[in-house]
């Protein structure tokens, strides 16, 4: 088999806190701390000369500040960020963009979904769960300890770790390209993660940012969520991956929002689409019977669903279901508590 069709990481390991690792002429990786599972998020420097352009940012935090000054210091070489373009709209993406816009008086360039997306979430800011949430999660079978929980509690927002996004962006859309360290980047768009989510393909090397649209080792969460509780997510996925798998090589290097930089994306795609169909396929056998959302975590997952992961789960599952159902597969009806049970027609 040609090697290229195999799953590579050129690096074993990522840059160390603080410092940036080179995976192509003029292109630094970094990596930010998250405080929560996955633990991290890669972020991209491209050299412009006098300037950087940053894909991705961080969450908002005092840690992340201390070390995008050590970042800014030492292997940014003190040179100031002129632009920021985001890949889309999640925190551990966005959150430190208000404050390098503040810093450096740089440019924000994103999708307009994905600047609406995150500046709307950033001003919204909620004190208690809003009657919506508590449908959702009653809905969706949630365990009613865990239930409980969560209604007595402040609920995370957006501005808990993202600094205020300023007024002011330049729109990016499908199709167009970008100039930005040096190269000529093409434009695609993905979707099924988050909507209009930004991937740069280059034209004179094979590179690919990707964000959380391809992801090494580990499928990206595809949820629904009380804002649009019907929503098929899963079918903009699936619909993402075939647009982006025609343009897919085995010598990419794909940059990815987390884990390791790797080549062999034409069979990461597949495999990605893989993961999905077959839970689909278990999801077909397990609701011959009726069950609620939360019931199909162990099929699902395969692997303990506690407290901290229960909210990730709950959307996802909910998309796999809510997939079966535009299609016409499922149906639902409500148990007296309020929860759907999902069964095969």
């Amino acid at each position: 088999m040609d090697g290229s069709a195999l799953i590579h990481h050129p690096w074993e390991a990522p840059p160390p806190e603080g410092e940036a690792t080179e995976v192509a002429p003029g292109i630094l990786w970094l990596r930010l701390p998250l405080p929560m599972v996955l633990d991290h998020v890669n972020v991209y420097a491209l050299d412009e000369g006098e300037s950087w352009t940053i894909v991705d940012t961080g969450i908002h935090s005092k840690r992340t500040a201390a070390l995008w000054e050590r970042l800014l210091a030492r292997p940014l070489q003190g040179k100031p960020v002129g632009r920021v373009i985001l890949t889309h709209h999640h925190p551990d993406h966005v959150g430190m963009a208000g404050w390098l816009m503040d810093r450096f008086g740089a440019t924000l360039w994103a999708t307009r979904t994905s600047w609406l997306m995150a500046r709307m979430l950033i001003l919204d800011v909620e004190e208690a769960p809003t009657p919506q949430a508590c449908d959702f999660w009653r809905a969706g079978g949630m365990d009613p300890a865990i239930f409980e929980a969560r209604r007595a509690q402040r609920p995370y927002n957006f501005a808990d770790t993202c600094a205020p996004i300023p007024v002011g962006y330049r729109r990016i859309t499908e199709g167009e390209v970008i100039r930005a360290g040096g190269r000529d980047w093409d434009v695609r768009l993905g979707g099924g993660h988050a909507p209009d989510h930004l991937t740069l393909w280059a034209r004179d090397a094979a590179l690919v940012i990707a964000g959380d649209q391809i992801l090494p080792g580990i499928s990206p969460n595809i949820g629904v969520y009380p804002t649009e509780p019907d929503a098929d997510p899963l079918a903009d996925w699936f619909a993402a991956c075939d647009r982006l798998a025609r343009h897919a090589r085995g010598d990419h290097l794909v940059l990815p929002g987390h884990k390791l930089p790797f080549t062999g994306l034409p069979l990461r795609m597949r495999q990605l689409r893989e993961n999905h169909e077959a839970a689909l396929g278990r999801l077909r056998d397990f609701l011959r019977e009726p069950h609620t959302a939360a019931d199909c975590f162990a099929l699902l997952f395969r692997r303990k669903i506690d407290a901290g992961t229960y909210g990730l789960a709950l959307v996802e599952s909910v998309a796999h279901l809510n997939h079966l159902l535009h299609a016409g597969e499922v149906r639902r009806k409500r148990r007296a508590d309020g929860a759907w049970l999902w069964q095969m027609r």
